[in-house]
């Protein structure tokens, strides 16, 4: 707990809220499509709020159930045939992800270009807006937090689009509008300056009235009232006792199923990916710049998977939209992280009932203004001033997250990215110029075998009587390919009439002996 400041208290307590009404859905819509029980996303992100957020050295992220891990989690529980033996693969892979951490695994996360990152949260504010426009207008057929280009139901991100004319709910259309417009005037400086309204968070408000009118839609026609599936849905339960009976515990016979191993493993590598992923973008997106230690961060998780497999709960990462809607609340501390946890605990034990009355479409709402910050059109023209070496990578990364999901799109983007360095580095790692019969070639930096092939084209331009000089001195590595074509050129040039000198061209550099003494003296200048 040595993130918790007391002194930001109330900025945290109201940011967790917030959180909390994003996560709501979240939760509930991830475990569904997981074909798990409701309660355990419920337990997934209670337990990533508290015990996660109190272990973890992120001052902002949030962890819960992730999306991406729907279709993994959907797999497994169908392939070992049973929710309790899968319980147990979810406990193993957090045993894994504490291995991980100890062994400082957490280093990958700092080998994601910072184009691709950024390219990482607009994409992800992208879909956000495009998955819950549906949502926000009553059209609850795909369920909530959904990230996939593909959907369950057949469609896909624009094919849904294309369909609200015809399957908007008239009460969730009005509701969300209403909604929206609260969340828009709450942004307003005048309310942020305001002592009473300024305290209150717009999301809240908007759900509080979204609640009024779903109540006051009855007494329209039929048309403009909203049905279950148009609200939050929640296990309602008489008492404590009643709560802790959803709980379910793991089947720890099945310690000796491979199956169960093999899904620990692969929960562990994409969770902890996903969690690094988030980090970095989380701490991009900190208006204080602070550093995620990442291997705190994997045994937080690790542990955090474990407490929440041994409850019933399925697997959670640390998330980038609650971690954005944290940021964008004004959360300060980790305490912000816990307070929605204790909240989405409380709140689901303590008045199932009123949370069943909230409309998703006000909650959709809340959602799309997330995104809305999340992938703001300036955020386009500040890459593009940054230079086409960041550019490129942000915009692939955008639009592969968007038409595929948050991994497949990363890897594309790193992809080009890696790419574009090769290319970059090919196009200006040396210089060629001519006065005359001297001929200048210059290693403007480290050169590597795909530099080979403009290596010789530049030779083979070398004429009878030429005079050549190969200048390595800005060179610290020179790649053993550029050598040989360097050794092959002098051999030929002797029936040639062209004379040949190096400078900076040693054996340190390229770490070569060549068998031919002359040669070796003539190239190291030895």
């Amino acid at each position: 707990m040595k993130n918790f400041n007391l002194k930001y208290i109330k900025a945290d307590v109201s940011a967790g809220l917030v959180v909390f009404l994003v996560a709501l859905p979240l939760c509930l819509g991830v475990a569904l499509a997981s074909g798990a029980p409701l309660i355990a996303g419920v337990i997934a992100g209670a337990v990533g709020g508290i015990i996660v957020g109190v272990l973890s050295g992120s001052q902002l992220g949030v962890s819960g159930p992730a999306a991406g891990l729907t279709v993994i989690v959907l797999n497994s529980i169908s392939e070992i045939g049973s929710y309790n033996s899968f319980l147990l693969a979810v406990v193993l892979a957090g045993f894994i992800q504490i291995i991980l951490g100890a062994v400082k695994a957490g280093v990958i996360g700092y080998y994601f270009p910072s184009s691709v990152i950024k390219g990482m949260l607009t994409a992800i504010g992208i879909i956000i807006i495009l998955k819950q426009i549906p949502h926000a207008m009553g059209i609850d057929l795909d369920y909530e937090g959904d990230e996939s280009f593909f959907q369950n139901d057949g469609q896909n991100t624009f094919s849904e689009l294309a369909r609200v004319t015809e399957l908007f709910n008239e009460g969730a259309l009005i509701i969300g509008l209403i909604s929206l417009g609260i969340m828009i005037l709450w942004e307003q400086s005048f309310i942020r300056r305001n002592a009473v309204l300024g305290m209150i968070p717009g999301a809240l408000v908007a759900v509080i009235v979204g609640i009024i009118l779903n109540n006051g839609l009855t007494v329209l026609p039929a048309l403009f009232h909203l049905e279950s599936n148009h609200l939050v849905s929640l296990p309602v339960t008489n008492s404590v006792g009643d709560f802790v009976n959803l709980f379910q515990i793991p089947n720890f016979s099945a310690i000796t199923n491979p199956v169960v191993w093999k899904v620990a493993l692969v929960i562990a590598i994409i969770a902890s990916l996903e969690t690094l992923l988030s980090v970095e973008a989380t701490d991009k997106l900190d208006p204080d710049s602070r550093i995620t230690p990442t291997n705190r961060e994997l045994l937080a998780q690790g542990t955090g998977n474990i407490v929440s497999g041994l409850l019933g709960g399925i697997p959670l990462t640390q998330v980038i939209v609650r971690s954005s809607a944290n940021i964008q609340a004004g959360g300060k501390t980790n305490l912000s992280t816990i307070a929605h946890g204790l909240i989405l605990l409380i709140c689901t034990l303590a008045i199932p009932t009123l949370l069943n009355q909230i409309p998703l479409s006000s909650l959709a709402v809340v959602l799309i203004m997330v995104g809305y910050k999340l992938a703001k059109p300036t955020i386009f023209k500040q890459v593009y001033k940054e230079g086409q070496d960041q550019f490129v990578p942000f915009v692939v990364t955008v639009l592969a997250v968007v038409f595929t999901d948050l991994l497949k799109g990363i890897g594309i983007g790193v992809l080009v990215a890696m790419l574009y360095i090769l290319y970059t580095n090919y196009k200006g790692s040396m210089s060629f110029m001519r006065e005359g019969r001297n001929v200048l070639i210059q290693f403007n930096k480290d050169v590597f075998y795909f530099n080979k092939s403009e290596l010789k084209q530049k030779l083979l331009s070398l004429q009878e009587g030429d005079y050549l000089f190969v200048d390595g001195t800005k060179a610290s590595f020179i790649d053993h390919d550029i050598f040989l074509t360097l050794e092959e050129f002098q051999k030929e040039v002797k029936n040639r009439n062209i004379e040949v000198e190096f400078k900076g061209i040693s054996r340190k550099k390229i770490n070569y002996r060549t068998s031919n003494a002359n040669v070796s003296k003539t190239l190291t200048g030895e």
